[in-house]
């Protein structure tokens, strides 16, 4: 049970990290280089960068927003030996206040994640989103993206 805890954790903090903005908790939860799979919301193809890149990517957006949650549920997960694969729910919210009067922008699918357990420590080397669907604002991301810049 401690390797599930120790694995669900690891996922969490990448999404609980992104939410406080504590970027350190974000790199700490990666692997040195972590396949990255957006294409089904962003199109092109997943892309192996390393953690710098990836959270580099979000600061150039998520602060833009007043604030975002990240819900996680519905964990499976499959741990044999150093290798761990979990699959859950997840739906993130943005909250931008603007002049249109929608402040918010939704964004459902679900995650497959695999995780590496090296010198003792699970990190995750595989991120997949699965795009379901979108509501409200579908203009935040780039007036959050203005605001950063």
């Amino acid at each position: 049970m401690t390797d599930y805890l120790e694995v669900v954790n690891v996922v969490q903090n990448i999404f609980i990290g992104a939410d406080e903005r504590d970027w350190q908790m974000v790199h700490a939860s990666f692997a040195p280089r972590v396949l990255l799979d957006y294409t089904s919301m962003t199109g092109g193809k997943p892309t192996e960068l390393v953690p710098e890149q990836i959270i580099d990517a979000w600061k150039a957006l998520l602060p833009g927003f007043q604030a975002t949650h990240h819900q996680l549920g519905n964990f499976k997960t499959v741990i044999q030996e150093n290798k761990a694969e979990v699959f859950c729910y997840g739906t993130a919210t943005h909250y931008l206040p603007n002049p249109s009067n929608q402040h918010v922008w939704t964004v459902v699918g679900t995650y497959l994640f695999q995780l590496i357990k090296k010198d003792n420590e699970w990190k995750v080397s595989r991120m997949k989103f699965n795009f379901k669907y979108q509501d409200g604002n579908l203009e935040l991301p780039k007036l959050a993206t203005e605001k950063v810049k």
